[in-house]
């Protein structure tokens, strides 16, 4: 996309009157990464379930306020990964960290430091540049306890700053803005003002139903799944005709997702539905079919067709 420019140019050299800068956020999964950026952006651009390893490509949530646009990176959280597709999401999150201007290291004050959160340390430690230390959930967690967190923390990783706050409530959200308002460096805008993501909505129609997985099915179902937007079409009474394939690797999991009577994907196709069409505010029908892809996981082709490479 072109870049937004607001300047002013003065013997030949351009001068901007704006600041924008990418924020990548890292950290163990369900540390709260997606509620963050949706809190931050003031949308939902970002799923959010209660499972950990929700997120699993770059989400892109957009702040534009004054002079100064942050764009915000949402990445997979990082844990040992066994499958290609899962390793392949992980070398995704690290990839965004060296190329972003300044990192958030998330952490989930309430589950404190774990070993999957120093093993990210580690890492963490082993690269240059802006690192700002976000303790999450602080509601749950008494005082002296996240002092001492942050403390461990800023003696093993080089932290410009240290914010503690609660995304879910939102709490110390706006501190967190109005430091990154004052401090990312002048630049040019990438997005129009009115832009908060840039997923183009046939592939957040496909995650919201993803979501909706996550939120009703347990055990590997969710993990096995992936959802696909193949028919997006204007009807001419001006409702949208939306047509998903939920992709699966196995022919056994299909029941489960479908469930008794098929109560299990009537659920999960009207909640998905009610919510597409809140967001486009217009009249949706939502076509669901579940169809197996062995292993697609481990799949290179199939990853490749999905924009997933290995």
């Amino acid at each position: 996309m072109s870049e937004i420019v607001f300047s002013n140019e003065h013997n030949g050299l351009v001068e901007y009157k704006t600041r924008s800068g990418c924020v990548a956020l890292v950290g163990a999964t369900n540390a709260g990464k997606s509620t963050l950026v949706n809190k931050f952006v003031g949308a939902k651009v970002s799923i959010v379930t209660h499972k950990v390893q929700t997120t699993r490509s770059i989400v892109r949530g957009i702040v534009s306020e004054k002079d100064v646009q942050v764009v915000f990176l949402d990445t997979p959280g990082i844990f040992k990964a066994k499958d290609s597709y899962h390793k392949m999401m992980i070398r995704l999150s690290w990839s965004t960290v060296k190329h972003a201007d300044i990192v958030f290291l998330v952490i989930d004050s309430n589950r404190g430091l774990q070993p999957d959160v120093h093993d990210i340390l580690k890492e963490i430690g082993k690269r240059s540049g802006r690192l700002v230390l976000i303790l999450n959930k602080i509601d749950c967690v008494k005082p002296e306890r996240l002092l001492e967190q942050a403390e461990i923390i800023n003696k093993l990783v080089c932290v410009e700053k240290t914010f503690m706050v609660s995304a879910l409530k939102g709490h110390g959200c706006q501190d967190v803005l109005n430091y990154l308002y004052s401090t990312l460096p002048v630049g040019p805008w990438i997005y129009s003002p009115d832009q908060v993501s840039d997923l183009p909505m046939f592939h957040f129609a496909a995650e919201i139903t993803r979501e909706k997985l996550f939120l009703h099915l347990h055990q590997e179902i969710p993990y096995s799944s992936h959802v696909k937007t193949e028919k997006w079409e204007e009807r001419k009474d001006g409702s949208l005709l939306i047509r998903q394939v939920i992709y699966i690797e196995r022919s056994n999991q299909k029941k489960i997702i479908l469930g008794k009577n098929g109560q299990n994907i009537k659920i999960i196709s009207l909640e998905a539905r009610r919510e597409i069409a809140e967001i486009l505010e217009q009249v949706v029908h939502l076509v669901i079919f579940v169809k197996v892809q062995k292993n697609w996981g481990n799949d290179p082709k199939y990853l490749s067709q999905i924009g997933m490479e290995l």
